[in-house]
Order: structure tokens, then C-alpha cells, then sequence
């Protein structure tokens, strides 16, 4: 940087000028501050700027270093970041989309998983998560290459139906040639079974693991009735076990076992899946003891509990039928019609229905 050098004549001209001009046109200058200065004449110091302009070196030097005022050269339209940062023509362009929010196309598809083996009746959805965020259109198209092994519905569930292996694919509707797949493999598993409307469980029908419904509303209401108008008659009858998941009922079964040994469990303890509790339509009442039989309780049960849609679902003299050892505790809920019918008959439900009860091992 060049430095800039100033006359000392000139600097005392100049020096005067700058004490003179800061004083205010009203004020009076004292004749013995202004006695002995002779003020140079406007000609004068045209003369002296007009050469200090035109003077850069070989005078004396003056003061600190000026700082200059030059700018460096920008090219025209060209934008240079605070920091000194350099940034792209590319890089600038995507921040201004980002800054406007400017919605952009689908670009990749992401899940949280991509295979799954599920056992028939199960059902599983992945997370999608399209990419980038200010992508205009997120909408998703699920189609499965076979649909009678596992369907997928319009959210990305999957529904296994039946044994075999098969893909299923999501796709971008902003853009069709984006997509991600599933390869899903289905076993076979346990199924729910009706049979002329009613749903069977026993040793031979299992229910799966994943069926959960929770005490059936209609056959608690009934409940109630029953146990209403038994209270008018001074019967006392409650429910003492209701509603097991098939996790309750594996923890159960393998109590009995431990304490009776797998086959006297087996008489009158169910194998996970395979109870009656798990479809929320059975109530043990009571002591859940074979002494409850003989009480005024079990009697007014057995005499009325098919008026209410009930049945004594194991009884005397039918556990080679049945599976299970004699229970005049156990109620089953069908609806009256076909409790009636069922008690009419004197048969069991295994029958009735023309079923049988029996382990696979």
C-alpha cells in the first residue's frame, strides 16, 4: 500500500483551516489568539491541494498509514458469502429451493424393514419414508406379486394367507420409477375355525397366538342377565375366570405340568392356543371345583344356563369326546337358539358339530 506524505507548510495551512472551521460563524476569534497567523488566501490553498494531489513520494511523512478505499475486482453478478466462503452455482440454486420451500420429486423410498415371515392370518406394516422431505407428492402405490399368498391393502399392511413366498412393492405415485420391496414368506398357522357359524376351539382347532379379542361383549351381557335373575331366585353366581390370552394361558398350562406331569395337565388344562378362555366367549363360575355341581349355584346353572344362550361345555361322561375331564363350572357362550338346540339334543359340542378333540402329538 502506498503512503501518503504531506508537506509540513502545507500541514500547518491545513491545520489552521480545520482549527478555524470547527469554531461556529457566530463566535468572535480573540485578537491574540489570531494576531500572529496569516491565513493563506483561497488561491493559495487551490495551489497546495492541486499539488499534494499530484505528489505521491519524496516528501516528508505524515501521519499513519491511510487505509484505502479500493474494492477488489468482483466479476459482474457473481455473490461472494460472508466468511470468504466460495459456493457453487448447483450448491446455490439447492439452497434456494430449500429457502422458498419449493417442492421437489420423490427420489428414494426407505423401510423399516425388507423381509418378513409371518405364519398365516398375521399380519405386518412397514414404515415408508420417502425422500427428499419437500417432496411434492408422497403418495404410496402397494401392490403384492401374488395376492393369494399375502395381501397388502392400500397403508402397507401385510395379511399372509396362505403357505408360499411372494414380493410385495411400494411405489412412488410422483414418480413410478422409484419403489422399494418386500419379500415376504408365509407359514402355515393356526387358523380360526367356525363351523355352521360357531367358532370351534379345542385340541384339535387352535386359535392363533395374535388373537386377542378381549371378552365378547354379548356373552358378558348375558352373563349379566343370568346372574340378575339368579340373585332374584337368592343364587349367587359370578364369573371367577373370564377372558386369557394365549401368553396367560401357555404360563398356566405349564404350572399344571410342572406340578401334575404333561398328561394329567393335559385332562383339564389347555395348551396355549388351544383354550376356550382365548375367544372371550367362556366363564369359569364360582369355586371352579366339582363340588360346585352340588351346590344350589351349580344346580340352577345346569338347569338354566341354556335360556341365556349358555352351555355346560364339558360334562360328565364326555372327556373321551371332549378332551377334557368333567366341568360343571365351565359355561360356553353360542347365542340362545343354538344353546338351546345344543342342550336339547344331550349331546356335547364336539357332537354336535360332528368334530373331534384330539392333540397332533
Amino acid at each position: 500500500m502506498n503512503r501518503k506524505y504531506i508537506p509540513s507548510a502545507l500541514a500547518a495551512a491545513v491545520a489552521v483551516l480545520m482549527t478555524a472551521g470547527c469554531k461556529d460563524i457566530d463566535d468572535e476569534p480573540s485578537a491574540a489568539v489570531n494576531a500572529d497567523i496569516t491565513m493563506p488566501s483561497l488561491t493559495t490553498m487551490e495551489k497546495l491541494t492541486e499539488s499534494l494531489s499530484e505528489t505521491d513520494t519524496g516528501l516528508a511523512e505524515y501521519g499513519d498509514e491511510t487505509v484505502s478505499s479500493s474494492k477488489p475486482d468482483v466479476t459482474e453478478g457473481s455473490a461472494v458469502p460472508a466468511g470468504g466462503d466460495t459456493e457453487t452455482p448447483e450448491t446455490a440454486a439447492s439452497s434456494e429451493t430449500e429457502a422458498s420451500g419449493e417442492a421437489a420429486d420423490v427420489e428414494s423410498i426407505s423401510l423399516t424393514f425388507y423381509s418378513v415371515t409371518l405364519e398365516t392370518g398375521q399380519s405386518k406394516m412397514p414404515i415408508v419414508t420417502m425422500s427428499p422431505e419437500n417432496a411434492a407428492d408422497k403418495s404410496e402405490l402397494w401392490e403384492s406379486s401374488d395376492p393369494a399368498v399375502a395381501s397388502v391393502n392400500e397403508l402397507g399392511n401385510i395379511t399372509a394367507l396362505s403357505e408360499g413366498n411372494c414380493t410385495v412393492r411400494v411405489t412412488s405415485v410422483q414418480n413410478p420409477e422409484v419403489f422399494a420391496e418386500v419379500e415376504v414368506t408365509v407359514k402355515a398357522g393356526a387358523q380360526i375355525t367356525y363351523i355352521d357359524g360357531i367358532l370351534v376351539v379345542n385340541k384339535t382347532y387352535a386359535l392363533p397366538a395374535d388373537y386377542n379379542p378381549g371378552v365378547n361383549s354379548e356373552a358378558q351381557a348375558a352373563f349379566d342377565r343370568m346372574q340378575s335373575d339368579a340373585a332374584e331366585e337368592d343364587v349367587n353366581i359370578y364369573i371367577s375366570s373370564g377372558f386369557r390370552s394365549y401368553d396367560y394361558q401357555a404360563g398356566l398350562y405349564q404350572r399344571y405340568v410342572d406340578k401334575d406331569g404333561k398328561a394329567e395337565a393335559d385332562r383339564y388344562s389347555a395348551r396355549a392356543g388351544h383354550s376356550e378362555h382365548q375367544t372371550g366367549l367362556a366363564f369359569d363360575l364360582n369355586s371352579i371345583d366339582d363340588s360346585f355341581a352340588d351346590t344350589k349355584e351349580g344346580k340352577w346353572v345346569r338347569r338354566n344356563c341354556h335360556k341365556y344362550g349358555f352351555i355346560i361345555r364339558y360334562p360328565a361322561d364326555k372327556e373321551s369326546i371332549t378332551g377334557y375331564k368333567w366341568e360343571p363350572w365351565h359355561i360356553r357362550y353360542l347365542g340362545e337358539e343354538t344353546a338351546q338346540a345344543v342342550y336339547d339334543s344331550g349331546l356335547c359340542l364336539e357332537e354336535y358339530l360332528g368334530i373331534t378333540s384330539e392333540y397332533a402329538d
